[in-house]
């Protein structure tokens, strides 16, 4: 149980593209070395623990508590598609360069800018942002104006 338990987190760390030192210090109370020991099936974590392992790691909590627990590890949750190339469903999904940056940038974000960026990408924001890149490039022509 615990050695599934710590081959999902070592997936879902390094699926984020942490290491063991930057998830750590996204975890309250957990060190790298018990990262560490914990991926080898040594050390148990803290239900608490695995659920900002998950949050910071972008996998469901549910994946990683199941395996915890004993349950069926990691089939209700997802990995991160930059790692694993599967979607939740099991299909294949070929992410870009440039997805897997956006999903990093995303994953960093506060909630604020989270919320921001889905509005872009939805459209929702396609005018202010024309006028906003507008602004910017008046504002940049009139500095050079004045050298």
């Amino acid at each position: 149980m615990a050695k599934k338990l710590g081959e999902l987190i070592k997936q879902a760390r390094t699926g984020a593209g942490l290491t063991q030192e930057q998830l750590a210090k996204k975890v309250d109370g957990v060190t790298a070395s018990d990262i560490s020991k914990a991926e080898r099936g040594e050390k148990e974590l803290s239900q608490a623990a695995l659920r900002q392992i998950a949050k910071a790691t972008g996998v469901t909590q549910t994946s990683l508590l199941e395996a915890a627990k004993g349950g069926k590890s990691g089939s209700s949750g997802k990995k991160p598609a930059a790692s694993s190339g599967k979607a939740a469903s099991g299909t294949s999904v070929k992410v870009t360069a440039s997805e897997k940056k956006l999903l990093e940038l995303y994953r960093k974000a506060d909630a604020d800018t989270k919320k921001a960026a889905l509005r872009i990408l939805s459209g929702e924001q396609g005018e202010g942002l024309g006028s906003m890149i507008s602004s910017l490039l008046d504002g940049a022509i009139d500095l050079i104006a004045k050298k």
